[in-house]
Order: structure tokens, then C-alpha cells, then sequence
């Protein structure tokens, strides 16, 4: 308790520090140092004021035990005492919040995302839940006030998806969507089943972090850029000008492509924002071994026996196996209604890593 403490204490000179630099008027006229010195104090500043209510508190309960030392009426002991206790129940409420505040916090977590979804196992079944995948987070978006952008999508000729690709822009893209990643397997009658048996198939879904440019140097002899005409369903051309961007990038092999938008250059601006994010998580992994012990990790390779969560429409059940919760609202969760199931995880992430905090 004393480390916590001594680190609050440090965290809230460090603050103090910085508010006064702020008011610096060489600090003002110079505004990039400004906004640098604003961005590090608003970073520890929610840590920092639950730190003084906490003094504040133990203050209150310092002097209220000193107090109750020379108090010779009866009944102000008992007010004194009932004080201190009252004291006591706000401490422990303080520092459990402060714990939380001084977990090690995802450097992502404020990012802009990539999503990536691709049908995995169940042939066209599976394209078709990724399409209700995909529209699952669309609306879902949408009710958060996160903006999407398309990247690049294939389509069947049955309304499904063979994969989609697209950024999620806003406050904290990533830290709503990081815990999508992985497989998600559906059980349910095809409409295409013609005896009602149930089938089960799987999509898997990965969500990576915006990259900013300087972080990832890509550099003109390690690409190639392809164009060509982009296409819809079963190969159908759907337009007659070669807008569509394809890069590979030789020294790890990642391809990239995109043709949703009618412009050449939009296209490659999209790509490239793409490619960042894969070279971003790529670098992140240190190692070609790293890397692909990442992606597996984040989305399997796609089998039945693999699954982050189960949709079973015949139950009308959804259930992530992570954390064991089940919710019985399949109709509205596939239709957007997904956040208490993220907080739920959200909540789950945070007391493992407070549990893993205190071994």
C-alpha cells in the first residue's frame, strides 16, 4: 500500500508540474510545447484529482482519530467515531478506484481501428454470417457515433461476404472493438438446408490499431502497386476504369487491396492506411514467429472447435466462452446491441489484470 501511495504522490507532483508550465507564458507563445504539455498533464489527470480526494479523505480521518483522543463528551465521541468510519468505507471505495487508474493503460486504447472480417469455416453460410457480422458493427457504430469507412469488401452472389475491410474512426475505436477479435462460430438452420438440420460455421473477425504515418516507414523499393478494375459478386465487373489498388509488400509479404471507392487515389489513400495498421501490429510482434503466434491469437485459423463466442440461433442464446456469459437477446445483439457484452469483457480484462497486479 505504501509503493501505491508513494506513486500517487509522484503522479501528483508530476501534475502539478505540469499545470504550472502551463500557465508559463513562454510555454503558451510556443504552441506545439504547449499541446504536448496539455496531452501529458490530461493523461494523469483523473489519477492525479482522485488522489487528492483520497488525501483530502485521510485527512478528514487523521483528524477526526485525534479528535476523539480529547473529546470528553459522549455524544460528540460517537459522532467522531461513526466519522472515522465513514472515512474508513470512503478510503477503501478510493483506493480500489485507484488501483484501476494505475493499471498499465493500452497505449491503443485512443485509436482509430481496422476491422477485418472474414468467413472461415461453413462455405456460403459462413459468408452470410459475415455479412450479418458486418452489419452487426455497422449499427453498432452508428449508435456509438463511430464512423466507418469501407476499405475493400468481396461479396457472393447470394448476398454474403467472402471478406470485408473496414477503419472505425472516433473515442477510443479500438478500446470498444480490441475484444471482437477472434473466432465467431453460429449454429443454425441454413436457408439453404432443406431437411432443418443445424449447421454450424465460423467467421473470424481481427481488429487492429490505427497507424499514424511516422510510425511505419514504408519504403518505395519494399512495395509494389497494382492496378487493376475493380469487381463485384461472381466477378461481375462493376466498373470499366482500373481504380482498384492492390500492394504487396515484399519484406513480409502482406497484401493489401481496395476497391470500394471510384477514384484510383482514394483507393490507394485507404490502402496504405490499411497497411500501415498490418506493418504497426507486424513490427508490435518483433518477429515473423511472433507475428503469426499474434494473428492466431487474434483470429484462429477459422475451425468449428475454435470460437470466442457462439451465436445459437435455435436457443437464441449468445455466449462468449472467455468469460462464460451467456444473454438471451440474439435478434438484438446480431442487430447492434453488443455493449454489454464489451463492458462485460472490458470489466473482465480489468479485474485480471488488478488480480495479476497484486501477485
Amino acid at each position: 500500500m505504501s509503493k501505491m501511495i508513494d506513486k500517487l504522490k509522484d503522479i501528483y507532483s508530476r501534475y502539478e508540474e505540469l499545470s504550472e508550465k502551463m500557465s508559463d507564458p513562454a510555454v503558451i507563445s510556443d504552441t506545439a510545447e504547449w499541446t504536448k504539455i496539455a496531452k501529458a498533464q490530461a493523461e494523469i489527470a483523473e489519477t492525479a484529482q482522485k488522489y487528492a480526494e483520497y488525501a483530502e479523505v485521510e485527512k478528514q480521518k487523521v483528524q477526526a482519530e485525534e479528535a476523539v483522543k480529547t473529546e470528553p463528551d459522549a455524544e460528540m465521541r460517537e459522532l467522531l467515531y461513526a466519522e472515522i468510519e465513514d472515512c474508513k468505507d470512503k478510503l477503501d471505495a478510493l483506493t480500489e478506484e485507484l488501483k484501476i487508474l494505475l493499471l498499465p493503460k493500452d497505449k491503443n486504447d485512443d485509436r482509430n481501428c481496422i476491422v477485418e472480417i472474414r468467413g472461415g469455416a461453413g462455405g456460403e453460410e459462413a459468408a452470410l454470417f459475415a455479412y450479418e457480422l458486418y452489419r452487426m458493427y455497422l449499427n453498432y457504430c452508428e449508435r456509438h457515433r463511430l464512423k466507418v469507412e469501407l476499405v475493400d469488401i468481396n461479396e457472393t452472389e447470394l448476398g454474403g461476404i467472402k471478406e470485408v475491410v473496414f477503419n472505425v474512426a472516433g473515442k477510443d475505436a479500438y478500446k470498444q472493438l480490441k475484444f471482437e477479435s477472434g473466432v465467431h462460430r453460429v449454429q443454425r438452420v441454413p436457408e439453404t438446408e432443406s431437411q432443418g438440420r443445424v449447421h454450424t460455421s465460423t467467421v473470424t473477425v481481427a481488429v487492429l490499431p490505427e497507424a499514424e504515418d511516422v510510425e511505419v516507414e514504408i519504403r518505395d523499393e519494399d512495395i509494389r502497386v497494382d492496378v487493376y478494375r475493380s469487381s463485384g459478386a461472381g466477378g461481375q465487373k462493376v466498373n470499366k476504369t482500373e481504380t482498384a489498388i492492390r500492394i504487396t509488400h515484399f519484406p513480409t509479404g502482406l497484401v493489401v487491396t481496395c476497391q470500394d471507392e471510384r477514384s484510383q487515389l482514394k483507393n490507394k489513400d485507404k490502402a496504405f492506411k490499411v497497411l500501415r495498421s498490418r506493418l504497426y501490429d507486424y513490427y508490435n510482434s518483433q518477429n515473423q514467429s511472433a507475428y503469426d503466434e499474434h494473428r492466431k491469437s487474434l483470429v484462429g485459423r477459422g475451425d468449428r472447435s475454435e470460437r470466442i463466442r457462439t451465436y445459437n440461433f435455435p436457443q437464441g442464446r449468445v455466449t462468449d466462452h472467455r468469460i462464460g456469459l451467456s444473454v438471451y437477446n440474439l435478434t438484438e445483439f446480431i442487430m447492434g446491441d453488443i455493449g454489454e457484452m464489451i463492458e462485460a469483457l472490458t470489466i473482465a480484462d480489468r479485474e485480471a489484470r488488478l488480480a495479476g497486479s497484486e501477485d
